[in-house]
Formats: C-alpha cells, sequence, structure tokens
C-alpha cells in the first residue's frame, strides 16, 4: 500500500514537472512579435561604418542601423535585439541552423547564395573601388600598374584588378582590411580595393578622416541583400516591407550619410526591392 502511494507521488511530480518544461520552453530564436522576446540578428563585427562592435560593447554602422530598423518593423525594440557575429563563410549555414533570424552583413545577392538562402532587398548597391590617399594621382584602374595594390587574402577583387584590369600591378595580400588601411596610411601601399561601402567605412573613422579618397571607378556592382531562411516567405516579406518603409521616411538616407558621409561616399540611390543590377 505504501508503495503505491509513493508511486502515485512520484508520479503527480514527474507530470507536473513535465508540464512545466512545456510551458517553459521556447525556440532558440524567437521568431514571433516581441512579447518580451528576443531576437537574433547576424552582423559583421570588424567592418566600421557597416557592421562593428565597438570598445563598450555597443555596435555600430549602416547594416546595424538597417537591421534595427527591420527588427522594429518586426515587433522588436532595440533592446530585444542580439546582435551575432556571422563571419562571410557562415553565413548561410547560420541562417539554416536557425542561429540567426536574419542577416545584414554587406551580403551580396549571387545565384548561388539563392540556391540556400532567400534575400530581401537588395538595400544597397555597392561598388567595387580603391582607396587611395587625398593627393593621389590615381584616377583609373591602369594607373594601377607598377603601383602596391592592397586586399585581403583570396579576395575576388583584387584579383580582379590584378587579372583583368591592371596585371602589373604589385598585389599584397594581407589577413585584414585594417592592415591595407594602415599600410595606405604608411606609404606601403599605393591603394586598397574591395566595396566601395567597405572603404568609405573605414575612411570614415575619426583617426582617417581627411586622409583618404575613393576612386569611384565602379569595377562591379554588389546588391546588398538580408538573408533569410530558404523558405521563410512570411519573414521575407515582412523584411521587404520594412525596407520600403525605410527608403519611404527618410530613414535610409540618414542612415547612408551617418554612416559614410565623413569618406564622401557617392552612395547610388535606394535601390527597388527585386531589382538586381548586374
Amino acid at each position: 500500500m505504501q508503495l503505491r502511494k509513493v508511486t502515485a507521488a512520484s508520479a503527480a511530480v514527474l507530470a507536473l514537472a513535465l508540464s512545466a518544461t512545456a510551458c517553459g520552453g521556447s525556440d532558440k530564436n524567437d521568431s514571433g512579435s516581441s512579447g518580451g522576446g528576443k531576437i537574433k540578428v547576424g552582423i559583421k563585427y570588424d567592418q566600421p561604418g557597416l557592421g562593428l562592435q565597438e570598445p563598450d560593447g555597443s555596435f555600430s554602422g549602416f547594416d546595424v542601423d538597417v537591421a534595427t530598423y527591420v527588427a522594429g518593423q518586426l515587433g522588436y525594440k532595440p533592446s530585444q535585439i542580439e546582435f551575432v557575429q556571422t563571419k562571410s563563410a557562415d553565413r548561410e549555414n547560420a541562417l539554416a541552423r536557425g542561429d540567426v533570424k536574419f542577416i545584414a552583413a554587406t551580403y551580396s545577392i549571387t545565384d548561388e547564395r539563392k540556391q540556400k538562402v532567400d534575400f530581401a532587398g537588395p538595400y544597397l548597391l555597392a561598388h567595387q573601388d580603391l582607396l587611395v590617399k587625398k593627393d593621389s594621382t590615381i584616377a583609373k584602374g591602369t594607373d594601377l600598374n607598377g603601383k602596391n595594390l592592397c586586399s585581403v587574402t583570396g579576395s575576388t577583387s583584387a584579383q580582379n584588378v590584378q587579372k583583368t584590369i591592371a596585371p602589373k600591378a604589385n598585389l599584397k595580400e594581407v589577413s585584414t582590411y585594417s592592415e591595407c588601411i594602415a599600410g595606405l596610411q604608411s606609404g606601403s601601399v599605393d591603394a586598397v580595393t574591395t566595396d566601395d561601402s567597405i572603404l568609405a567605412g573605414f575612411a570614415a573613422q575619426d583617426k582617417y578622416k581627411g586622409q583618404f579618397k575613393l576612386a569611384g571607378l565602379k569595377l562591379s556592382n554588389e546588391n546588398y541583400g538580408i538573408g533569410v531562411k530558404k523558405g521563410d516567405s512570411a519573414t521575407l516579406d515582412k523584411i521587404n516591407k520594412a525596407l520600403e518603409k525605410m527608403v519611404g521616411d527618410g530613414s535610409w538616407e540618414k542612415a547612408v550619410t551617418k554612416n559614410f558621409g565623413p569618406a564622401d561616399y557617392k552612395n547610388e540611390p535606394a535601390p527597388k526591392i527585386g531589382v538586381i543590377v548586374k
């Protein structure tokens, strides 16, 4: 008799515990409206003007401003946004795993990537360009012949310049763009190449203000989109509507001016949703 009482009591405790667990459980990335939850958003941590983690732990940059606006339209306050560092090589996997709800991280829309993720936008049209010193005479791609050109190791931007534009350029490949910018400042390199938006972000930093300029060559078209998990059409539609509203109410232009203005960045007008410039 006593055994039956203990067993019944244990069963009741177990049932209560299971019930509490079921009620208290939550998805690792809350995808609903705010309701006290959080949303995880993928950004870069090391790109000034676009996605940068500041020394105090806060975040700044155009992508951060776009992501914050979009999350707001999805129902989340800034305090409910958790920014997650998302490196280029892991962006598709992060979305597939559900680590983040969406990614705003200089994420160029390409046919290859569209096979793995869906893209909202584009929200910025960037171009491959050159960053040079303010008094530099480099005005066109062929001016790089015989000059020292810097980019990160394996960069398609550097390969494009060296193979098709200035085959006699002396290419220096390093691990980060920060190293390239330091080399440009010291004079050990004559130009740095990657997307103009990234270059403008570096040039806009306080320690570099007034020292550099963009050549404005438009060597390629880079349509930045917001990546979402493949098949998540509901989130995709909401983000596209948010981007349209951001452009319409002037917030997009303000974000461009704030983050790129000090570099005298001649940005393209806000692109139309779904229109990819080849």
